[in-house]
């Protein structure tokens, strides 16, 4: 094993930290990197690795910020709102100053999350081991990584991570499918353990995804049914309700329908994130129902499955 960094393993370092720039789009190129890597060189591994948690965890610690401060910031508006005219000092002068807070916030989180994977990039381009804040240091334990041993990655704490960012990315709208399928594709065959928790986390991710497009369909539907019969108000038919009433009702009704399933992909996606950490922590989740369906049909196709939790059960 190379413990210095060849050319070749700097690319791939460069890469995986610049995908991260794709805002989500990018996160198959660090799971190629370490599919590609592993077992060549511990540094594109690792720094590949780190690059797929920046992209999942990260994103989903950045998420989660903003709506911090989102909610934040409305309790403090609307409590300016009420304040100013019980006092009768301007709503302007009062709400100014709270929105240039605001807007230097959010565009310096998200200037944040783009300088830190362009320094990454940077580092390694010339070769140093980096290591995003908090993150890095923690992972190179995870993995019993250390450049100046002469030792691979623990590889059932590899398949881990990857598994387990497999089930954070759910946060990432649509993209978000990809790290678990380039995964399932890419080591599927070598790892019975990684084949299993991809291939249920594409199914579960694939529903989530169904079911936010189902949403907006079924709104959508709804308010361009309402527009298209507008223009038929007061119209009737056989002495019933007018066309544009029954057409507003249903509106409302989709609108509603539509409210209910949006107000339900957050609990999918609270699983999902558990889901992601009980796989780091060493389980071998199985989502409900979904798992079931999945561990079946690997063990219809695949005799050898429940050899494989015997011996995760042993290990």
């Amino acid at each position: 094993m190379n413990n210095a960094p060849t050319t070749e393993d700097r690319i791939w370092a460069v890469i995986s930290h610049l995908s991260s720039l794709a805002f989500g789009m990018g996160i198959v190129l660090p799971i190629i990197g370490w599919a590609d890597q592993r077992r060549k060189s511990n540094y594109a591994s690792f720094q590949s690795l780190q690059a797929l948690g920046y992209q999942s965890l990260g994103f989903t610690v950045w998420i989660l910020s903003y709506l911090v401060v989102i909610i934040l910031t409305s309790i403090i508006l609307l409590a300016i709102l009420g304040y100013a005219p019980e006092t009768g000092q301007d709503v302007n002068g009062l709400l100014v100053p709270w929105m240039i807070i605001l807007f230097i916030v959010v565009f310096g989180f998200l200037a944040l999350y783009f300088v830190l994977p362009i320094v990454a990039a940077i580092a390694c381009a010339f070769g140093r081991d980096f290591r995003y804040p908090i993150m890095g240091n923690r992972l190179a334990r995870y993995l019993e990584y250390d450049p100046a041993k002469e030792e691979w990655l623990n590889e059932d704490y590899e398949d881990r991570w990857v598994a387990a960012m497999g089930h954070f990315s759910i946060l990432i709208l649509l993209w978000g499918i990809l790290a678990p399928l380039t995964a399932w594709i890419l080591q599927g065959k070598r790892s019975p353990f990684l084949k299993f928790q991809s291939m249920q986390t594409v199914a579960y991710q694939a529903v989530v995804n169904v079911l936010y497009f189902g949403a907006v369909f079924i709104y959508m539907l709804g308010f361009f049914a309402f527009v298209a019969v507008t223009g038929l108000v007061g119209v009737a038919q056989d002495g019933g309700l007018p066309l544009g009433m029954l057409s507003l009702v249903a509106f409302i009704g989709f609108s509603l329908l539509a409210f209910a399933i949006f107000l339900l992909i957050p609990l999918f996606h609270i699983l999902g994130q558990w889901a992601g950490y009980r796989v780091l922590k060493g389980d071998d989740y199985r989502y409900p129902f979904i798992g079931r369906l999945v561990d079946k049909w690997i063990s219809k196709n695949l005799p050898s499955r429940r050899d494989t939790h015997e011996n995760l059960d042993r290990s």
